[in-house]
C-alpha cells in the first residue's frame, strides 16, 4: 500500500477559474501528486507535491476533496495506491514543470477543457468533484471556493 496527496490548482484569469493539469512521464495529463515522507501529513504533503511538480511558489490550501485509489503493478508487485486531493488557489506565478521527474508540461484550462484533457478517469471525478465548489469570488484577492456551508444541506440532511 502506498500513500500520495495532491492538488487541484485553481486560478481565476479573465474572471472565470482555470485549473492546472500537468504532463507526466507517461505523456498523459493529470493533476500534480506525490507520495508522503515519513511522518507527513497529507496536507503538507498536497502543498510540497504541487510545489516541486509545478515550480508555483505561492499557494493556498483549500478544501479536502476526498481520497481516491487504484491498483497497479511495479517491477512484479502488486501495489494498492491512496491519493489524498485538495482544492488549492495559485493566485499568480509561473509554472515550471519538474522535468527531472518526467513532468514535461503544465497548463492552466478552462475547467471543461481540463475534464476532457486529463487521462486518468479517476482524477477526472476529482476535477468535477472541485468544480461544484470551485466559484469567481466577489472581491478581487478573495479564494475561489465555497464553504461547505455555502452550499446548503447535503443530501440525507447532514452538513
Amino acid at each position: 500500500m502506498e500513500r500520495s496527496a495532491g492538488g487541484v490548482v485553481v486560478r481565476i484569469v479573465a474572471a472565470a477559474p482555470r485549473v492546472l493539469l500537468i504532463r507526466d512521464p507517461y505523456r498523459k495529463w493529470g493533476l500534480p501528486k506525490g507520495h508522503l515522507e515519513g511522518g507527513e501529513k497529507e496536507a503538507d504533503a498536497a502543498l510540497r507535491e504541487v510545489r516541486e511538480e509545478t515550480g508555483l511558489r505561492e499557494l493556498i490550501l483549500g478544501p479536502d476533496l476526498g481520497e481516491i485509489d487504484w491498483t497497479f503493478r511495479l517491477r512484479g508487485r502488486r501495489i494498492h495506491k491512496f491519493c489524498r486531493f485538495y482544492l488549492m488557489n495559485s493566485p499568480r506565478g509561473e509554472t515550471r514543470p519538474q522535468v527531472t521527474e518526467g513532468i514535461t508540461e503544465c497548463r492552466w484550462l478552462h475547467l471543461e477543457e481540463a475534464v476532457d484533457l486529463v487521462g486518468y478517469e479517476n482524477a477526472r471525478g476529482v476535477i468535477l468533484q472541485a468544480a461544484e465548489r470551485i466559484r469567481v469570488p466577489e472581491v478581487e484577492g478573495g479564494l475561489p471556493w465555497r464553504r461547505l456551508s455555502d452550499q446548503g444541506p447535503a443530501p440525507g440532511g447532514g452538513v
